[in-house]
C-alpha cells in the first residue's frame, strides 16, 4: 500500500489563491509567492511554508506573481490595473506600473532590469525598471487577453499565451511574431523550463508537453477532469497537475501513466508548481489555501519527519508521519 501523503496546509489567504511561484535557490533556501483575489500576496519560505510577510497596496484582486531568481524582488499582476514590483526583504512597493487594463502576468528577466506583463489589453509590455518613467516597449497581435507572458530563449524572445487559444513566440529585437500554435480550446497553463527545453501547455483535460526549441509536441496526457495548471519536475521525472475536481495528479514522464491522485482541496486548484529542488510542489486553490506536497512521500525533508516504527516497514503499513506543526499565517 502506498504510504499516505501529508501536505502542509498555508492559511493566510482569505480568497481563492490563483498564481503562485518559486524563487531560485539562495543562501537562505527558497521562497515562495502566492497571488490571490484578496488583493494581498503573501510570501513564504518555500521549504516549510512558514509567512514570511503580505504586500500591501493593491486595490485588487491580483492575478500572477512572481519573484526574481535570488529572491530579492517581486512582482505581482493585479485587477486595479497595475503591476507593481516590490523589494521582497523589506516588503517595499518599490515601482507602480499602470496599464490600461486588468493585469494577468509578470516576468522579470534574469539580470532583474526589465520587468514583462500581459493582461486584457491583450498588449505585452516590457518595462525597463531603470527608467519606470518611461514608456514600456509594446507588443501587440493576440486577439484575446493574455493569460501568461514569459521571457524565452535567454531573453531573446517572449512566449505568451492567450484567450484567443494560441500560444505565440515574438523575437525581442523585432517586436515581431515568430511562430503561433493553435490550440482547441483557451490555454489555461504554461510552464517555460529552459534547462529542459520544455514548455508544459495545459488546456481542456489535455496536459502536452513541447521542445521549447523546435515547438514539436514530445507526448500528452488526458487527464480525467479539466486542468488549470501543470508543472513538470525539474529532473523530468514526472507531471503533476491540478483542476476542477479538487485533485492533484503526478504522471511519470516516460509513460503517461498516473502514478498518484491526491485530494487535498476544498475547491478547484488554480495553480501547481514544483520546487527549485524537485523535493515539493505546492498547489494554490479557490478554497483559499495553498498546500505543499512531497514529491517522494515519506521523506525526511522540511518540515515532514518520516518515522519508522522499527528498521524496515511492513508492506501494508502506513508510515507515520509527524508534521512538526501545521502552519498558521
Amino acid at each position: 500500500m502506498a504510504m499516505r501523503q501529508t501536505p502542509l496546509t498555508c492559511s493566510g489567504h482569505t480568497r481563492p489563491v490563483v498564481d503562485l511561484a518559486f524563487s531560485g535557490i539562495t543562501s537562505y533556501g527558497y521562497f515562495l509567492i502566492s497571488a490571490c483575489k484578496d488583493g494581498k500576496p503573501m510570501l513564504r519560505q518555500g521549504d516549510t511554508g512558514d509567512w514570511i510577510g503580505t504586500f500591501l497596496g493593491h486595490k485588487g484582486a491580483v492575478w500572477g506573481a512572481t519573484l526574481n531568481k535570488d529572491a530579492t524582488k517581486a512582482a505581482t499582476a493585479a485587477a486595479d490595473f497595475t503591476a507593481k514590483v516590490w523589494d521582497a526583504v523589506t516588503g517595499d512597493e518599490l515601482l507602480s506600473l499602470a496599464h490600461k487594463h486588468i493585469v494577468k502576468s509578470v516576468d522579470f528577466t534574469q539580470d532583474s532590469n526589465h520587468l514583462l506583463t500581459g493582461g486584457q489589453d491583450k498588449l505585452l509590455r516590457i518595462y525597463d525598471l531603470n527608467k519606470p518613467e518611461a514608456d514600456p516597449e509594446q507588443i501587440g497581435g493576440h486577439t484575446s487577453a493574455i493569460k501568461k507572458a514569459l521571457w524565452y530563449n535567454d531573453y531573446r524572445q517572449i512566449i505568451s499565451a492567450s484567450d484567443d487559444k494560441t500560444v505565440r513566440l515574438w523575437d525581442r529585437a523585432s517586436m515581431t511574431e515568430v511562430k503561433t500554435l493553435n490550440f482547441p480550446l483557451s490555454v489555461s497553463s504554461m510552464e517555460y523550463v529552459p534547462e529542459g527545453e520544455s514548455l508544459l501547455i495545459t488546456y481542456g483535460r489535455t496536459i502536452a508537453l513541447y521542445n521549447s526549441s523546435s515547438f514539436e509536441l514530445i507526448k500528452s496526457f488526458e487527464a480525467t477532469s479539466s486542468i488549470n495548471s501543470a508543472s513538470l519536475h525539474p529532473e523530468k521525472d514526472c507531471i503533476v497537475a491540478g483542476g476542477d475536481d479538487f485533485k492533484l495528479y503526478k504522471y511519470d514522464y516516460t509513460t503517461g501513466e498516473e502514478l498518484e491522485s491526491y485530494k487535498g482541496h476544498f475547491g478547484p486548484i488554480h495553480c501547481v508548481r514544483f520546487s527549485p529542488d524537485g523535493e515539493l510542489y505546492a498547489s494554490g486553490s479557490e478554497d483559499g489555501t495553498l498546500r505543499l506536497w512531497q514529491t517522494a512521500v515519506g521523506k525526511t525533508y522540511g518540515l515532514w519527519k518520516c518515522v519508522l516504527p522499527d528498521e524496515l516497514v511492513s508492506e501494508n503499513s502506513d508510515a507515520i508521519f509527524n508534521i512538526s506543526s501545521e502552519i498558521k499565517a
